[in-house]
């Protein structure tokens, strides 16, 4: 994905809907985004609903979408990054997980959310293990 896409942070969530929260199975920056860390999924956000209930990609543009999106924005602009593009990993209608991928602004495109679907495709073996499927 760096090669094709790009990313200055890359972490994958895998989504738990029963305890309602996405724990990260990995992280390109460890140190800020360990591994097992999780975020509470907010239902009444939008961003939720797009990623993991319609199983559609989001691209955040600049700052301000970031600061719409994540509620730990100001740790994200400290690491300079200030656009993201956050793939679904589906299987049979629902939401495993998510790729997400972080940049400098405008960083991400439309064309690189089809891209980063056959990489979010080739995820679902391995988020799928992680369920004990």
């Amino acid at each position: 994905m760096a090669e094709a896409i790009g990313h200055r942070l890359f972490t994958i969530m895998r989504h738990d809907p029963v305890m309602g929260r996405n724990r990260r199975v990995h992280s390109s920056n460890p140190a800020a985004y360990p591994v097992s860390g999780f975020k509470p999924v907010n239902w009444d956000h939008p961003w939720s609903r797009r990623l993991l209930a319609d199983g559609l990609p989001w691209i955040g543009h600049d700052a301000a979408d970031i600061v719409w999106a994540y509620p730990d924005h100001q740790k994200i602009a400290a690491l300079g990054l200030a656009s993201a593009m956050n793939l679904p990993v589906r299987w049979n209608g629902r939401t495993l997980g998510t790729l997400n991928l972080l940049h400098g602004a405008a960083h991400f495109t439309e064309a690189d959310s089809q891209t980063g679907a056959i990489f979010a495709a080739l995820a679902v073996p391995a988020l799928l293990a992680i369920n004990g499927e």
